[in-house]
């Protein structure tokens, strides 16, 4: 048999026609070159998988606050002890590590929903009921904070609380007085006030306060009627909260004797103020007007001593002592001056910590610093993602709560942010030997603008979803208004103010620490002034609505991904961290029913029109930012209602337009007349003891009762006209969203009222 063996060349054959077969071949070319580049940029992110452990502890935070009721605490000890098993079988079995390593980080995910499950039981303390009303309060005075210059908050370990029993007293009070109340940390007082069950979302939602206070032990808060008296010779607190007292009276008398310093050497200015703060976190000496300042033009951070400051301060002493060994030869050359000087600065974290309050946000900033201090005492790299994630696992296994908490997600997310870029960001350093010294020096000084550029604009863009989802107000102007600020902050403010404020806590003599307390007021002037200057340029800011919730999510998820994966996929990351700017809002609701059903408000034309202007206006406010409308001021005196008619007994909707809304709120009983007119309304707010007659059918009438329980709503436009939205749909029924005592239960199983309404008529 003969083989006969053909000699066309390849490049002779004849090629086929291309056809759905070619196509196919094609498609499965790219799709096999991008499996394998996936594949790839998985296999690189071994080296990588420690630092996604704080982001599998908090998710399983996450999922714990995300649940509608109160899980049992075997749930997560079960999850765990699964977990452990999968990585035990794993490495008998030799699994890849890869999968080990992805097992580990659900073993962390379940310790993280178990780690919040013991938090929220452990701090359990009772919360006031909500028909308290007006009381006398007597205790002790642990802090004062100051959101304004116009009035203070003090923070009450109360001994007596009305008739309530020892059982039933809550752990902390927080009320609002005068500031002409000269009370101090330490000092027994008693005072007479109307207090609250602390303060749930102002709309369905908006943020829960009230979880904010359940964690801090706040069990009541309210407005003082009376003014704060002082008691001499009663017994003062012990044990940690004394010593806690006992600090926070340090930190008082030490913001009073830097202000009156600084009003003997400059007068009164409102930089004082913002020394104060910066020094001791106390706000009472900063005027509410370079407060908005500050707020309108990306500056807030500056109210909270957070990352910057605790940055700035630690570096100056790092820096400094570094510099003074060196300069001493005999210490150089025997002691190991870095390590002495990571010492120091790791000292002066706990001691500015002590001097800030230890609030959440320093508590955060003085764990990264400590991180990054004892990475240098043990030889490793200070700054790197290894390090942060250690920090932000720290804070997460001490408060899990954190995780739900805009502070946490901002401030690790622009660091994470930054560190990142470090990684991938590397100047060139590499210079002629015979360059001119001015050219050098313009040349460092123009890749040092570059960098504070590259700075302040990745971490604005980092915490720009959480600034639009949390505080509804984008500052056009933030990035140079905080390249600004953050330059004078760390290289003027801060290193002044740690030098006077460790001369006034010391007592030293005005003349040593007047010119640190002369650099610190300038320099101050110098952050408001940039604060005012942006704040007031044309469309500073933008104000926008609060997005769903998973908008939120797909971001935080996003920018996370972006800053610890490694490789080209981090930039489908980046994109998601953008979902928040361009996730879809819903429609703006018709009205909306305050949390105590003590006021109410039309929405037309996107602004908030009020019922009560002047009643419970924090709400009110809080209400109309996380919908992004416009809430005008307070009509004057001569100035007409608008759209309700109030009388002294109550309030009617003028216009006929659905749905309507009336409220009655004296004790007085109406005439025959007047609630006729009120039940011709859409919606009755009953806010006093008062029986609506039977043929009172048309409204749907609601008491405080109904409030106390489902908390605030929204009346939403339908296709059949309109309906009601209860915060506690979407709050559930956790322990820091019921009056009572933990393991009660709000009553979730009796539906809310509901009753819906055609647009041109009532319900």
């Amino acid at each position: 048999m003969k083989v006969v063996v053909s000699s066309t060349p390849e490049a002779t054959r004849p090629t086929p026609a291309p056809g759905r077969w070619a196509f196919g071949a094609r498609w499965r070319g790219v799709a096999h070159r991008l499996c394998a580049g996936v594949a790839a940029e998985w296999a690189a992110q071994g080296p990588r998988l420690a630092l996604w452990r704080p982001v599998a502890f908090g998710a399983g935070a996450a999922c714990y606050f995300g649940l509608k009721s109160e899980p049992a605490i075997w749930i997560g000890a079960a999850a765990a002890m699964g977990a452990i098993g999968a990585c035990v079988a794993g490495r008998l079995w030799r699994w890849p590590s890869i999968v080990t390593g992805v097992l580990f980080l659900a073993l962390l995910a379940c310790a993280g929903f178990g780690a919040a499950n013991l938090r929220t039981r452990l701090a359990s303390a009772p919360v006031v009921p909500g028909d308290i009303g007006v009381v006398t309060i007597e205790g002790e005075v642990v802090d004062i904070r100051s959101p304004s210059s116009e009035r203070w908050r003090l923070l009450i370990a109360p001994s007596r609380v009305g008739d309530l029993s020892t059982a039933d007293m809550p752990a902390r009070i927080r009320i609002v007085s005068a500031v002409g109340d000269r009370a101090a940390p330490g000092d027994r007082v008693r005072v007479t006030a109307i207090l609250n069950p602390p303060p749930g979302p102002s709309s369905p939602g908006a943020y829960d306060f009230a979880r904010d206070a359940y964690f801090e032990r706040i069990g009541a808060v309210g407005a003082a009627l009376t003014p704060v008296t002082i008691e001499a010779g009663a017994d003062r607190i012990g044990g940690i909260e004394g010593m806690e007292i006992a600090l926070n009276g340090w930190r008082w008398e030490l913001a009073l004797r830097l202000t009156e310093d600084l009003q003997q050497l400059r007068g009164e200015w409102p930089s004082n103020g913002l020394v104060a703060v910066l020094a001791t976190s106390h706000e009472a000496w900063l005027p509410k007007e370079s407060e908005d300042d500050l707020r309108g033009s990306g500056l807030a951070h500056m109210l909270a001593i957070a990352g910057l400051h605790m940055a700035a301060v630690s570096g100056f002493v790092f820096w400094g002592l570094r510099v003074l060994i060196a300069a001493c030869p005999p210490l150089a050359l025997r002691l190991p001056g870095k390590k002495l000087a990571a010492a120091g600065g790791l000292l002066a974290v706990l001691v500015y910590l002590a001097l800030s309050g230890a609030h959440p946000p320093a508590r955060r900033a003085a764990i990264t610093a400590s991180v990054a201090f004892m990475a240098i005492l043990t030889h490793r790299q200070a700054v790197s993602l290894h390090a942060l994630s250690i920090a932000a696992l720290i804070v997460l296994v001490l408060e899990p709560e954190c995780v739900v908490q805009p502070g946490f997600q901002m401030s690790f997310c622009a660091t994470g942010a930054l560190v990142a870029l470090a990684e991938v960001w590397r100047p060139e350093r590499g210079r002629a030997l015979n360059t001119p010294w001015l050219l050098t020096l313009l040349d460092r000084a123009r890749e040092a603008v570059i960098g504070l550029i590259t700075v302040s604009t990745v971490a604005g863009l980092a915490t720009a979803p959480f600034s639009m989802q949390h505080f509804n107000r984008t500052a056009i102007y933030g990035a140079p208004a905080n390249l600004l600020a953050d330059l004078l902050a760390s290289a003027v403010v801060m290193p002044a103010v740690a030098i006077a404020a460790m001369g006034e806590a010391c007592s030293l003599h005005h003349l040593l620490i007047a010119p640190a307390l002369w650099v610190a007021g300038l320099g101050s002037a110098g952050i408001l002034a940039v604060g005012h200057l942006f704040a007031n340029l044309p469309g500073a800011g933008l104000t926008n609505a609060s997005a769903p919730f998973p908008a939120l999510l797909v971001s935080f998820c996003g920018l996370i991904f972006a800053i610890l994966w490694h490789g080209r996929f981090r930039w489908v990351g980046a994109v998601a961290g953008l979902a928040v700017l361009g996730w879809p809002r819903p429609p703006d609701p018709l009205a909306w029913l305050g949390p105590d059903g003590a006021n109410a408000a039309i929405v037309e034309r996107r602004t908030v029109q009020a019922m009560r202007p002047d009643r419970r206006r924090f709400a009110l406010e809080s209400f109309a930012q996380h919908r992004g409308l416009i809430l005008p001021p307070p009509p004057g005196e001569d100035e007409p209602d608008g759209r309700f008619d109030c009388r002294r007994d109550y309030c009617i909707d003028q216009s006929h337009a659905a749905p309507r809304i009336a409220n009655w709120f004296t004790r007085r009983k109406p005439s025959a007349a007047t609630l006729k007119m009120l039940c011709a309304s859409d919606i009755l707010l009953l806010t006093a003891p008062v029986n609506a007659p039977a043929d009172c059918t048309r409204p749907l009438i609601l008491r405080p009762a109904t409030f106390q329980q489902f908390g605030a709503a929204e009346v939403v436009k339908t296709h059949e006209g309109w309906r009601l939205e209860w915060s506690s749909t979407q709050r559930g029924a956790r322990p820091w969203s019921t009056p009572a005592r933990f393991g009660a239960r709000s009553g979730g199983d009796v539906p809310a009222p509901s009753r819906t309404g055609p647009s041109d008529s009532g319900g």
